[in-house]
């Protein structure tokens, strides 16, 4: 059951490229002059935003199945985040791609002045670059190698990714800022779920004690 849930999770998954190149060569598929007419005035900018969009959707809905599984009681969800997160990592992939070929056309200075003058553009570098050792290590093989604790440890990345990627967005557009505001607020939501989940054994801990210590006191 898993397995297929799995290959229409993969299939599902690739369905907005498949909107995007439909997209791109549906205008007159033998004329080349027009390809990308389908996207619009401005079909590099079209392309962009559709894969950053997937990209922050793809993290979001990888942030989302530890509170999902745990909420839901389906611990079976957890079987779906790996492909979750590497589909982010595919969608960012087809973003920088975008930039640095379609865009920059592999020109180095013009994207390093870029960097370094668009704050927007830093802060997705840096997104893009916190997920590249989370799609290396993302096997078991790496969860062996690294150890469990260490993996769990690297891999809280995606939150700096998640969050700085939410930033570039926000930075990015100009005048609509609701899609970002509204990834952000999904993002504070997941986030804030796990300062919650980690706060409340130290809490029930700290009370417990407490509560042991008091008993002692009077019992003395």
């Amino acid at each position: 059951m898993i397995r297929w849930i799995k290959l229409v999770l993969f299939i599902g998954s690739l369905i907005p490229l498949g909107f995007l190149l439909w997209k791109f060569f549906v205008a007159h598929p033998s004329d080349m002059s027009t390809w990308g007419a389908g996207l619009g005035a401005n079909p590099i900018k079209a392309i962009k935003h559709t894969t950053g969009d997937w990209t922050i959707r793809f993290l979001l809905a990888t942030l989302a199945i530890t509170p999902a599984r745990k909420l839901l009681h389906l611990p079976s969800l957890i079987k779906f985040r790996r492909m979750l997160g590497l589909f982010a990592f595919f969608y960012a992939c087809l973003h920088f791609t975008t930039y640095i070929w379609l865009d920059k056309f592999f020109n180095l200075h013009e994207m390093l002045a870029d960097v370094a003058k668009r704050k927007f553009i830093t802060v997705g570098f840096t997104a893009f670059v916190l997920l590249i050792p989370l799609a290396v290590t993302s096997t078991a093989g790496w969860i062996r190698r690294l150890g469990g604790k260490r993996w769990q440890a690297l891999h809280r990345l995606i939150y700096f990714s998640a969050i700085a990627g939410v930033i570039h967005y926000l930075w990015l557009v100009k005048a609509d800022i609701r899609k970002p505001l509204e990834y952000g607020a999904v993002l504070a939501a997941l986030l804030g779920y796990r300062l919650l989940a980690w706060i409340r054994p130290i809490v029930k801990s700290r009370a417990e004690s407490a509560s042991q210590r008091g008993a002692e006191a009077v019992a003395q």
